[in-house]
């Protein structure tokens, strides 16, 4: 390793400290992503051994201490629960990674099957290793492929079962905590305009359209186009911000730069 730069030295150090792994194995990952850390994460953690690692007994031991006395399933007080054993606010973001990972169908239920192969495919068959496991879960954010599976996959898994749109106050709920990992400068004015103007659920459509308008519009709108295919809402939202003067042209950078 002595004959590497100091920034693949600090890759490989990085790599050592979230993974666990040794210094043969993060050298390997990261060659073979060509010294990319998210994609050497991937590499590593997709490895069929990884996946094997995570002994089932101790996984129905992990899942038993959190299933619903009287229903199997783990409810909202075994996630609580799981959120203090692992010290996590259950509002913290890496909640909704680890539900993405589970392919969990509903917030705040786990099934036995998400639950445990969500974990298996981890790797994690302990308390300890899903804590280690943390930092990575918190990197796939920063991976623009993957915020945009967790974005749409975080629409069927917010709302409330038997409902084809989102309820708004859930859907501003998860905007904030979404683009509070992006930092697109307007998510405070579109909540507030939402609230004003709309008052309504919102559309699986919205919801999608929403994440292409925040990273491919510039946030002073100078490449805003009126005729774009843009649901009637952004619409009426980039008519609020001119309205209101909350938009000056060029006063903000561009936004999609930085996705």
């Amino acid at each position: 390793m002595n004959k590497l730069g100091i920034g693949r030295r600090d890759k490989v150090q990085q790599f050592i400290t979230i993974t666990g792994a040794s210094e043969k194995v993060a050298l390997q990952a990261l060659k073979a992503s060509d010294w990319n850390l998210e994609g050497a994460f991937d590499i590593f953690y997709s490895q069929s051994q990884v996946k094997s690692s995570a002994d089932t007994r101790r996984l129905e031991e992990l899942y038993n201490r959190y299933k619903d006395p009287y229903s199997d399933m783990i409810l909202a007080d075994g996630i609580s629960l799981l959120c203090n054993d692992i010290q996590v606010d259950p509002q913290d973001i890496v909640m909704l990674v680890l539900s993405w990972h589970m392919k969990a169908a509903t917030m705040c239920e786990f099934s036995k099957q998400e639950f445990i192969g969500g974990l298996q495919s981890l790797g994690i068959d302990s308390l300890e290793k899903l804590r280690e496991k943390l930092p990575f879960m918190r990197s796939e954010m920063r991976d623009e492929h993957k915020f945009r599976e967790i974005y749409n996959f975080a629409f069927s898994w917010a709302k409330e079962k038997g409902q084809k749109s989102l309820a708004l106050d859930t859907a501003i709920g998860m905007w904030q905590l979404l683009f509070a990992e992006k930092q697109w400068p307007l998510v405070d004015h579109w909540c507030q305009f939402l609230q004003a103007r709309h008052n309504k659920a919102i559309s699986r459509d919205t919801w999608s359209q929403l994440l292409e308008f925040a990273k491919n519009v510039d946030p002073a709108l100078s490449n805003y186009d009126a005729e774009g295919a843009w649901p009637y809402l952004i619409d009426e939202f980039v008519e609020y911000l001119t309205e209101n003067g909350i938009v000056q042209i060029g006063q903000m950078s561009d936004w999609s730069q930085k996705c």
